[in-house]
């Protein structure tokens, strides 16, 4: 991971059809070659996760929510929790970002995009819902890139040097 780039974190498992959509966006964002863009596809949020988060300028994480069809994506911006850091799984990426700020003292703006999801049998592929909301979601991740990518690039619209 080198310093600066936007982290792209999907997770979540891919035999368990729906629940898989945070990997398959985080492999569609990879395509599109972006140097600018990091992407990982995880089966879940892990402490070692920390160091490559803490190294971003910006981390977007893409999940999976289950819901009813006809639910849209949601895309919340993130701060880091304040709860006691854990030490094992974490299913919540503020928890990830508050474990990056304590173990390498600092911890990127982050991003939550959720898919809605119908489907968390066992087996692979996405249900129509999820893939709707897959598109929904590149759309909604390529426009959080290019806000962070045109704020870097104009200084002024931040406050801290390009």
């Amino acid at each position: 991971m080198n310093e600066g780039k936007i982290l792209i974190v999907g997770y979540g498992n891919t035999i368990r059809a729906d629940d898989g959509v945070g990997p398959w966006v985080a492999s569609a964002v990879a395509s599109w070659g972006s140097e600018l863009v990091e992407t990982m596809a995880v089966h879940q949020l892990t402490p070692e996760l920390a160091d490559p988060i803490a190294q971003a300028r910006l981390a977007i994480f893409v999940d999976a929510k289950p819901a009813a069809e006809g639910e849209s994506v949601e895309v919340v911006e993130l701060d880091p929790s304040n709860a006691p850091v854990p030490s094992g799984h974490l299913g919540d990426p503020r928890a990830i970002l508050a474990l990056a700020r304590s173990l390498f003292g600092r911890s990127p703006r982050g991003w939550l995009v959720a898919i809605p999801a119908v489907d968390f049998s066992i087996g692979e592929g996405l249900s129509s819902t999820a893939r709707f909301g897959a598109a929904e979601a590149l759309r909604r991740i390529a426009e959080l890139i290019d806000r962070e990518t045109s704020m870097v690039s104009d200084p002024s619209t931040t406050g801290r040097p390009a």
